[in-house]
């Protein structure tokens, strides 16, 4: 099809919308922002039988790749410690993806615009195609890779673990608040136009140097489909820029958005890259280096600083702070030593790491070892059961983390921590950012404006707290992460599949209750929290409790 009649069928597809006369059209989905009717041009003109066609060729090289890594063998050469990460990673991308094209109504009465609702109805086919093709690839590991339990049951389970539970809340930001802000400030304007750079540019690679050439050919034809997203939310943005009385809301949506996208993806895309590899090579990449390209050069600085001419105040400080978190207070690395401090809670099997492996980290972030060195040493140490608990419940140096209450990934930068008592809860979060989007930018009000579409931030949020004052044992069993003997847990925290050195619930049994950190601050006078508190900021790098005051 020429590009000409594409064009003229994009213009033809407008004159199908029209205003009713008849009624006063309901709004189902609110929002606080207003839009004047300014048309504002879809730049890609996909119209669907141009759209279908593509879609199609890009499908039968994923299913014709597919094909070729089963009958070239790929699941006996590809690493058995990256495959595991994916059994976390390939559990919780769909849920975006879904409630990506969830979003996507969301605008289709909130922007009167004709001509991007065209754009917003492709991207809304995209996301379900995303959906479909990434949990297909889900089952061919499942099918064929030498470990299958934790595949099969994490579509079903990963809503309630130790760290899925993080994924599920960012999936649900798409679709829960103001219709602006959910399905374009934090979808398609940072989440889909920043992160899905380190998501699926940069963790393809890393894919591939482990011997998994499935991801890479499966998430390069998702990203492929991502610049009409971006387009879609730029063209949305320059709408809503159109009115200055957005500008305060834009700025409030940046910040949260950029924060969350950041405290989520990051922790995330960081722990499978730089915990899930067994690519050692010193001129690879870390992440702080990918992301340092990808996000801070492409995105910051080349999308958002010039949106500066628009009036629109751009929030400098969290990216830099973003920054910060990343290569000076070791944010991926706490991250990932959590995960791996709680592996009895999981689904996956968490490698433990070598020397070559601190030999790497030592080069690519010095001082590395001084900090993390001697806790991934015991995790080694301790990793099959030999008389003693699993690490997360021996003595090692580690103070388990609070969670924060926003993004519910824990207070791992302990120095950032901050405690605000919200419709009588004492709440915990990881920085003041998360603080203040519960606080304020969440809420009925904002600087004196009524905002009534942002909703809160309400609900079981804590994983600890569900199963506060339970048995190790007891938890596993609730969450089902147990293999086919009923006794073996489908977590390890080595790689070793001989039933002898694999943890089972007995071993869980002789383990203290689980207790939940937000329920014993709750339970602490405020004189007991403050000294907590204060406590708690002091310690830290790798979950060190605070030093002995002299």
């Amino acid at each position: 099809m020429s590009r000409q009649s594409v064009a003229k069928a994009h213009q033809k597809i407008q004159e199908l919308s029209w205003e009713p006369l008849y009624h006063e059209p309901v709004s189902q989905y609110g929002t606080d922002y207003t839009f004047a009717k300014a048309q504002k041009k879809d730049p890609l003109k996909q119209v669907l039988r141009s759209y279908f066609p593509m879609q199609e060729e890009k499908d039968h090289r994923v299913y014709g790749a597919s094909d070729g890594a089963i009958r070239g063998n790929m699941f006996r050469q590809v690493q058995e410690r990256w495959l595991e990460w994916q059994k976390l990673f390939l559990s919780i991308i769909p849920l975006p993806e879904i409630s990506a094209a969830r979003a996507m109504p969301l605008l289709f009465r909130t922007v009167p615009n004709p001509e991007l609702h065209n754009g917003q109805a492709i991207q809304m086919i995209d996301e379900v195609r995303h959906s479909t093709i990434q949990q297909n690839l889900k089952r061919l590991y499942m099918n064929n890779y030498i470990d299958p339990a934790g595949f099969n049951s994490s579509l079903r389970n990963f809503q309630n673990d130790y760290c899925g539970t993080i994924g599920r809340q960012f999936a649900e930001g798409f679709i829960t608040g103001d219709a602006i802000t959910a399905a374009s400030i934090y979808l398609t304007i940072v989440a889909e136009t920043a992160f899905t750079n380190t998501l699926f540019v940069a963790m393809p690679a890393e894919a591939a140097a482990n011997g998994d050439y499935l991801l890479p050919t499966v998430f390069h034809s998702v990203q492929s489909d991502e610049s009409r997203h971006i387009s879609n939310g730029y063209a949305t943005l320059l709408m809503a820029l159109a009115d200055e009385g957005n500008h305060q809301l834009l700025e409030r949506d940046l910040r949260y958005a950029w924060w969350n996208n950041h405290r989520v993806v990051d922790a995330a895309i960081g722990t499978f890259i730089e915990y899930g590899t067994k690519d050692r090579r010193k001129n690879r990449e870390s992440y702080a280096e990918m992301w340092r390209r990808w996000i801070y050069d492409d995105y910051y600085r080349s999308y958002l600083v010039p949106l500066e001419k628009y009036g629109l105040v751009i929030p400098h400080d969290l990216i830099e702070e973003a920054w910060n978190q990343i290569w000076n207070k070791g944010y991926v690395h706490e991250v990932a030593q959590f995960f791996a401090t709680g592996w009895l809670a999981n689904y996956w099997r968490i490698d433990p790491m070598t020397d070559k492996d601190f030999e790497w980290f030592e080069y690519k972030y010095p001082g590395w070892y001084d900090k993390y060195g001697k806790w991934w040493e015991n995790y080694n140490r301790l990793s099959t059961p030999n008389g003693h608990h699993p690490i997360v419940a021996e003595d090692v140096d580690y103070a388990y983390p609070h969670r924060c209450w926003t993004c519910m990934v824990p207070c791992l930068v302990r120095e950032d921590m901050v405690i605000d008592e919200v419709e009588g809860q004492v709440r915990t979060y990881c920085h003041e950012v998360c603080r203040w989007t519960d606080t304020t930018a969440f809420r009925p009000t904002y600087q004196g404006r009524a905002t009534p579409n942002m909703g809160q931030l309400i609900g079981k949020r804590e994983w600890e707290t569900l199963y506060h004052g339970w048995n190790w044992a007891d938890v596993v069993s609730d969450m089902g992460y147990v293999r086919d003997d009923g006794k073996t847990l489908v977590a390890q925290p080595h790689l070793n599949l001989d039933p002898k050195k694999m943890w089972t619930l007995d071993h869980l049994r002789r383990m203290g209750p689980l207790q939940s950190p937000n329920v014993l601050l709750n339970e602490m006078t405020p004189e007991e929290r403050a000294a907590f508190h204060a406590n708690y900021i002091r310690g830290g790098p790798a979950g060190r409790p605070a030093p002995a005051e002299v």
